[in-house]
């Protein structure tokens, strides 16, 4: 998995925090630009651009374009799941791929029947796969930024509020 699932994680809880102290009147949460977002972390930010269009693409965050434009959170936190984000960058294809390479070399002329059932390492596999992929589904970004010390969503907000 690349660097860019992380990234884009961590923006997702900024842009909560950031939303959930928003106390504008401006019919939406204030859009915050991309580059402000990876001074947080100290991240270059064309890379970071990329990250948050995939996002954007998923619908996991909307970009507000204009002088005071940027990106939000497209619905709530509770409403984006840990496997959006993944999905949104690393794509909905499986992490792992079988190339029956169990047909090749000594196996070749063997009959089909033989290779009927998936081998017991792309079973495992799937298997691994399909827990790995509920667990992130069962894990919102809501439930991130509760799992990190208030004190860091608040220094964000200062921060922010400061620049």
């Amino acid at each position: 998995m690349n660097e860019g699932v992380e990234w884009a994680a961590h923006v997702c809880v900024l842009l909560h925090w950031l939303q959930e102290g928003d106390t504008s009147d401006a019919g939406g949460a204030t859009p915050v630009p991309v580059a402000r977002l990876a001074e947080v972390y100290d991240l270059p930010a064309p890379y970071l651009v990329k990250q948050v269009q995939a996002l954007t693409r998923a619908g996991i965050t909307e970009s507000v374009p204009g002088k005071h434009g940027g990106v939000r959170l497209a619905r709530s936190a509770d409403r984006i799941t840990l496997m959006d984000v993944v999905a949104a960058i690393e794509g909905p294809g499986d992490a792992f791929a079988c190339t029956e390479i169990r047909r090749r070399g000594l196996n070749e002329d063997r009959p089909e029947r033989e290779f009927a059932k998936p081998c017991g390492i792309a079973h495992a596999m799937r298997g691994a796969e399909l827990a790995w992929r509920r667990e992130l589904a069962a894990t919102s970004v809501l439930d991130l930024a509760a799992a990190t010390p208030r004190r860091v969503a608040a220094d964000v907000r200062r921060h922010f509020a400061r620049t």
